[in-house]
Parts: structure tokens; C-alpha cells; sequence
């Protein structure tokens, strides 16, 4: 007997990811996604391109178009699918846009995230939950750590560091009012297993990328810089000397964390997720990795004004992520992750 999974966002990035997987594993799944990007980001922004990808590739991929916000919907569709697995990867997902569309940003990421959790906890209380939050829940704290200046980026001023942990607080800082969103609902994911004894985790993710992002300006950045390059626009480099660090993880690495986490749950756990120090470069390192792919030289300019919560230099420790779920690793490099992405843009 196949499996039923829900996954929210499937038309993006890391919900897409995680329906090929599942799907390549038996199970039945069930995307939600109305192509919210489209209108949070206009035309470069759409999904639907993914969508379609996915209905004609996968065996056993079901769409529905409805709206995280629609709590009778998100109700209806979980009575009827009772899953034995849940995904929350939906999400309104930029700082900028944030700031423009302050209700649409909350209701999209905390009160959708509230009527998925009260959804599963009607319907499927035992199902596995995960959340893919985001490590803009440490709002710009990160950036009170000690750093050095390099040639090209900035790095924790403690040489021996493997990056930041979960440990980070999430208080007394800057967040924008996505990382407010995002915390928001990242706490109520982790209080319905404190309080309801359900089995949710919280991914606070970082750069997550790979070749099937629709990536816009104020929004993923690789894939955005990437296109840049490929079609010789111009990118907009805002504060820090472009020098500001990011790691990178590959969305298919998140969506086999995914299904390790059904096989082997934690419940109530929150891990940081992200390519770690091995796979982190700054946006001047990044132009330099994609112009060695491409052949093409990186256009840019450059915005002194660095943008609200943004962080100067971010990569992830993942000792306990790692140290709970042994089975998994990183499969895919930065500069692996770099020719796959410049060769798909290429291409299409």
C-alpha cells in the first residue's frame, strides 16, 4: 500500500525536491501550491512551469491549487488525505517583500503554518510534521559575533569555528518582519509538540538553491545571480562590500533530511540546516564561481544601504543535525551545485 504525504509549496524549490523524492520512494503525495510567488514576485517569480514539471514526471504526484491561508481548505484537504507525512515548505519568503506586504507576509507564514498544525492535529496527529523555518529567526544577531575582514569575504574572527548553532538567541535584535513571521511560526511548530504531544521539527534553513528555483532579486540569491550571469544582466550588490557569506545547500540534500526525519523522528527538535563552511562563499566569490562556469564576467553594481536583519557572514554548524540523523550527509558540493545550475540556465 502507497504511503499519502502532503506537501505544502510543492511548486517551489524545496517542496518540488521533496515530491521527486518521496515519489521515487513509494509514496502517494499530495502538493498544495496556487503560485502565491507569482504574485508575491510577478512573472519570474511563477511557478507553474514546476508544477507541470512534476504532474508529468511523477507517478504519483496530486496537485491542489489552494491557499495555506484558507483554513476551511487546509482542513478539508487533510481530513481527506489524512498523510502519514506532512512537509511545510510554503512560505512567503523575502525580507523586501515583507516589509511591502506586512499582512500577507504573517498570514502566509504564521497563520498558514497555524492552520496546517491545526489541520494535522484534527486529522493526523501521528503524522511526521516537518518545518522549513529559517535561520532569519536569529535575526541579525549572528552579526554581533567578532569577524575579520578578508580579500573577499568576512569570517568569524575565531578561526577554529565550525559556524553558528542552534544555541543562537532569537531575541534582542532585528529580524525584518519576514524573520518575525518565520519565528513566529517556527515557535508554534516546536509548542504543538510540547503541548499536543505532536511529532513536528523545525528546519532553520539557510541558502537553500539548486536548478529549480524561480529565483527573483529579493529572493534567491544563487539562483537569481546565476541567471544574471547566463543572460549578462546586471546584479545588484547591496552593503557589506559584497563581501557578506552565505553556505549554500543543494534543495535535494533538505528533501533526503526530509525523509530521514520520517524514518527516524525527533520530535520537538530544531536543527540548522545548511551546506556548512565547506560550501559557504561570499557574493564577490560567488561571481567569480559562476563566471568560471559560464565563460562570462560577472556585471554588477553596488548599493551601500545593506538590506534590514540581513546577515554579514552566516554558515551553519551542523554537528547536531548530523550527530541525530548519522545516515545523512551532503551530497552535493558548492561548485557541483554552481555547474548544475549554469548548465540548466543555459540550457532553457
Amino acid at each position: 500500500m502507497r504511503r499519502h504525504a502532503l506537501v505544502t509549496g510543492s511548486g517551489g524549490l524545496v517542496g518540488s525536491a521533496v515530491c521527486e523524492l518521496l515519489d521515487s520512494a513509494g509514496w502517494t503525495t499530495h502538493g498544495i501550491d496556487n503560485n502565491s510567488r507569482r504574485t508575491f514576485f510577478g512573472p519570474a517569480g511563477d511557478v507553474d512551469w514546476n508544477v507541470s514539471r512534476l504532474r508529468g514526471t511523477l507517478t504519483g504526484y496530486n496537485h491542489h491549487s489552494a491557499d495555506v491561508r484558507d483554513r476551511v481548505s487546509i482542513a478539508g484537504l487533510v481530513q481527506a488525505i489524512r498523510p502519514g507525512l506532512i512537509v511545510h515548505a510554503a512560505g512567503q519568503p523575502s525580507h523586501d517583500r515583507a516589509a511591502q506586504i506586512p499582512f500577507e507576509d504573517f498570514e502566509t507564514n504564521a497563520v498558514g503554518t497555524l492552520n496546517l498544525l491545526e489541520a494535522a492535529r484534527a486529522w493526523a496527529p501521528d503524522a511526521p510534521f516537518v518545518f522549513l523555518s529559517t535561520n532569519k529567526v536569529y535575526g541579525d544577531n549572528p552579526n554581533q559575533i567578532p569577524l575579520r575582514e578578508l580579500a573577499t569575504r568576512f569570517d568569524f574572527d575565531d578561526e577554529a569555528s565550525i559556524g553558528i548553532d542552534e544555541a543562537m538567541s532569537v531575541d534582542h535584535c532585528t529580524h525584518s518582519l519576514f524573520g518575525v513571521s518565520k519565528l513566529a511560526a517556527d515557535a508554534m511548530v516546536q509548542e504543538y509538540q510540547h503541548c499536543f504531544g505532536m511529532p513536528t521539527t523545525v528546519l532553520r534553513c539557510g541558502c537553500i538553491t539548486g536548478r529549480y528555483h524561480s529565483g527573483v532579486q529579493s529572493h534567491g540569491f544563487m539562483s537569481y545571480l546565476v541567471q544574471c550571469n547566463v543572460a549578462e544582466r546586471e546584479y545588484q550588490v547591496f552593503g557589506y562590500k559584497g563581501k557578506q557569506v552565505r553556505d549554500c545547500i543543494h534543495a535535494e540534500d533538505v528533501a533526503r533530511l526530509c525523509l530521514e526525519i520520517v524514518t527516524t523522528p525527533r520530535p520537538g527538535e530544531v536543527y540548522n540546516v545548511g551546506g556548512g563552511r565547506e560550501n559557504s562563499c561570499s557574493i564577490l566569490e560567488a561571481f567569480d564561481l559562476v563566471a568560471a562556469r559560464s565563460g562570462r564576467a560577472m556585471r554588477w553594481t553596488y548599493v551601500d544601504a545593506a538590506r534590514a536583519g540581513d546577515h554579514i557572514c552566516y554558515y551553519t554548524d551542523l554537528t547536531k543535525v548530523r550527530g541525530h540523523f548519522p545516515q545523512w550527509s551532503l551530497h552535493h558540493s558548492l561548485t557541483e551545485t554552481i555547474d548544475e545550475m549554469v548548465a540548466h540556465e543555459q540550457a532553457s
